[in-house]
């Protein structure tokens, strides 16, 4: 087996970017976790990161396998992967950027702040986008898989007026929805007077942490530490990196890696874009008309786990399948990207959770039942 690697950096510098915690139970810990990897420790293949936050500080930090199987390159912490639907809870931050600044309202009809929202929506709320409970179609319904030409977020207005209905009113059930993300990055255009990316960059990234991500545009910008998607083939891996809807930045189109993800972290702990109270909503499942829990928060999952409050969200996007989860009175957090379809990196982020937590889960399993594939 091939040891994992650090790259670039060393742990001691890692230390320094976003806090380490040297532990003799860690040390003890590399070998189990290390195993769980064995999969993607290979020079051959596409590999994966993971990192371990605990009370703040990163306890873990490993890499496996190719960021780019054709040049042979290793991936290590830094290595920006496609977070796929990672990117929602950014997206739902920078939503929460411009209510703490005044600008909007999470009661707002999208289509009193948003042009071009088909007016047959004229009821969905900014908050419904957000936890999924607008009930509108989701764009990847209108894209014909014979399409080539990528599709943009701008894009998703002209796809959504093909439908003439929700699937349900407004407000009363929950259908998880890429177009509900993707509308929320066109908001967040509108209402800041700057491009996604751009208001991202200066409102969520940086103030975040996150030095190096970045809401990708070909042509436009530039992945720091690329790693590159792909597919299990005859024969072996082979490329998977783009898709005709790999374009559309509000609901997936965000890299980033696992070093810049353990700052996020941190500073979602410390409240450092909006206060304990805002994150609090955002970190709250939504209650449904008849009373029940809608287990989606602003970009998270919401459930218990046995008796622990856990958060969570898994990403499927061409050539890149991530997880995440977090318990936040533990201070836990394990974040696992990988850069290959397929493969159920959420089990592994739960299995490196339960080490640290000392016992197995036996919560709901996720991804929750019901919920379509997490772009």
């Amino acid at each position: 087996m091939n040891r994992p690697v650090l790259g670039a950096v060393s742990l001691s510098v890692l230390c320094m970017l976003v806090g380490c915690a040297a532990s003799t139970p860690t040390v003890r810990r590399t070998p189990e976790v290390d195993a769980l990897f064995a999969d993607y420790d290979s020079p051959e293949r596409p590999g994966a990161s993971v990192v371990v936050i605990h009370q703040g500080q990163v306890v873990l930090s490993r890499a496996y396998g190719l960021a780019d199987v054709e040049h042979r390159t290793k991936a290590t912490p830094e290595s920006h992967f496609r977070l796929a639907s990672l990117s929602k809870q950014f997206t739902a931050m920078a939503v929460q950027v411009l209510v703490k600044d005044g600008k909007l309202r999470l009661e707002d009809r999208v289509v009193e702040v948003l042009p071009g929202f088909p007016s047959y929506l004229g009821e969905v709320r900014v908050l419904q986008l957000l936890q999924h409970t607008s009930g509108i179609w989701d764009y990847e319904a209108f894209v014909p898989a014979t399409q080539t030409e990528q599709v943009k977020d701008r894009d998703v207005l002209r796809l959504l007026a093909r439908a003439d209905r929700t699937y349900f009113p407004p407000g009363s059930a929950v259908r998880y929805s890429n177009s509900g993300y993707a509308v929320l990055a066109l908001i967040v255009e509108q209402v800041s007077g700057k491009s996604y990316a751009a208001f991202l960059r200066e409102r969520v990234f940086s103030p975040g942490g996150m030095a190096s991500a970045v809401a990708h545009e070909e042509g436009v910008s530039t992945v720091p530490h690329r790693a590159f998607g792909y597919a299990s083939g005859e024969g072996g891996f082979v490329p998977r990196d783009q898709s005709n809807t790999s374009a559309v930045l509000g609901d997936g189109g965000i890299y980033a890696s696992v070093l810049d993800l353990a700052a996020w972290d941190r500073g979602l702990d410390a409240h450092v874009l909006v206060d304990a109270t805002a994150g609090a909503r955002a970190w709250a499942p939504v209650t449904l008309p008849d009373g029940s829990s809608g287990r989606y928060g602003f970009g998270w999952f919401v459930d218990e786990d046995q008796g622990r409050r856990r958060l969570s969200h898994h990403g499927e996007t061409c050539g890149f399948t991530n997880a995440i989860v977090k318990y936040p009175e533990q201070r836990l957090t394990v974040i696992v990207l990988t850069n290959r379809a397929g493969g159920t990196p959420w089990s592994l982020a739960q299995q490196v959770a339960d080490l640290w937590l000392g016992v197995p889960g036996t919560g709901h399993p996720w991804p929750f039942e019901g919920m379509p594939n997490a772009r």
